[in-house]
C-alpha cells in the first residue's frame, strides 16, 4: 500500500559537494519515515574509501535509523569518486542498469528506498553498456526518482545549491533542499542563506546531529523534515524563533 503523505518510491540523496552531510540526512529520513510506519530500504551504489577503515555509510545509516534493508553494491578501498576508485583498484566499475535492477528490486518490497550517491550530482559512478559514464542525475532520471539535495549553511551554499536544482530541473527531476548541518549559533551568512532557501527546503539538521545517541537521534529526526519527508516540520518561522 502507497504512502498517502510524502515521498515514497524510490528517492535519490545527493548532495551540493563531498562533505556535506548526506549519510545523517539519508538516516534522518529513514527515521522519519519508519516512525511514520513505512518499511524502508537504503542502497548505496558506491562506497569508496574503504581503505581508510572508517565506518561505512550504511555502517552509520544502520546505527543511527536501523533501516529495513540497508544494501550497498560495490565498494572501493580509495577515496576518489567511484568510477575513478573502480579504475585505480583495476576493478569492475558499476554498471547503470544493474543499478536501477538493484534499486526497483528493493522498491517492490519497501514502501522507501532512499538511494544515497557520492559526492555531487555529477560524479562519474560507474559505466553505461555503451561505455560511457554515468552519475546520480543519470540514475534518477532513469528511475524516474525525486532528489533530495544536501547542502551546507554557510558562505558559497547558494551558488552551489542554485547550480545542482537548476542541473536536476533541466532534467525534470524534482528535489527539495536540506540543510546538513544548521550551526548551534548561526551567523548572519547562515540566516541571509536560510531566507534565500527556504522556498526550496524540506529540512534542516542541527550540527553534530550524527554523534546523537540513535534513540536520541530517531525520536529527534521527524522535527527537522517536512512532510514531504514524513517530518513534523512545517512553520519555518517557527523553526528559526526555536533555534535562535
Amino acid at each position: 500500500m502507497r504512502p498517502v503523505t510524502g515521498w515514497w518510491g524510490p528517492v535519490v540523496v545527493t548532495g551540493t559537494d563531498t562533505g556535506v552531510g548526506k549519510t545523517i540526512v539519508t538516516s534522518a529520513i529513514a527515521a522519519a519515515a519508519q516512525a511514520a510506519g513505512l518499511r524502508v530500504a537504503m542502497v548505496k551504489p558506491g562506497q569508496t574509501g574503504t581503505v581508510t577503515g572508517d565506518p561505512s555509510d550504511a555502517d552509520i545509516v544502520t546505527r543511527l535509523a536501523d533501516p529495513a534493508t540497508v544494501r550497498t553494491l560495490v565498494s572501493y578501498p580509495e577515496p576518489l569518486a567511484p568510477l575513478a576508485a573502480a579504475r585505480v583498484a583495476a576493478a569492475e566499475p558499476l554498471e547503470l542498469y544493474a543499478a536501477v535492477d538493484a534499486v526497483r528490486e528493493e522498491a517492490d518490497k519497501h514502501d522507501l528506498v532512499l538511494v544515497e550517491g557520492a559526492g555531487g550530482l555529477l560524479v562519474p559512478m560507474g559505466l553505461r553498456p555503451s561505455g560511457e559514464s554515468w552519475t546520480v542525475a543519470d540514475l534518477a532520471v532513469s528511475l524516474g526518482a525525486p532528489a533530495v539535495v544536501v547542502a551546507r549553511a554557510g558562505l558559497g551554499t547558494l551558488n552551489h545549491t542554485a547550480l545542482t536544482l537548476e542541473a536536476l530541473e533541466r532534467r525534470a527531476i524534482p528535489a527539495g533542499v536540506v540543510l546538513g548541518a544548521w550551526p548551534a549559533e548561526p551567523e548572519l551568512v547562515h540566516w541571509a542563506n536560510l531566507s534565500e532557501l527556504v522556498p526550496t527546503m524540506v529540512g534542516a539538521l542541527p550540527d553534530g546531529a550524527g554523534a546523537m545517541e540513535p534513540g536520541v537521534f530517531r525520536r529527534s529526526a521527524p522535527g527537522w523534515l517536512t512532510p514531504a519527508l514524513y517530518g513534523v516540520l512545517d512553520d519555518w518561522r517557527a523553526w528559526a524563533d526555536d533555534v535562535s
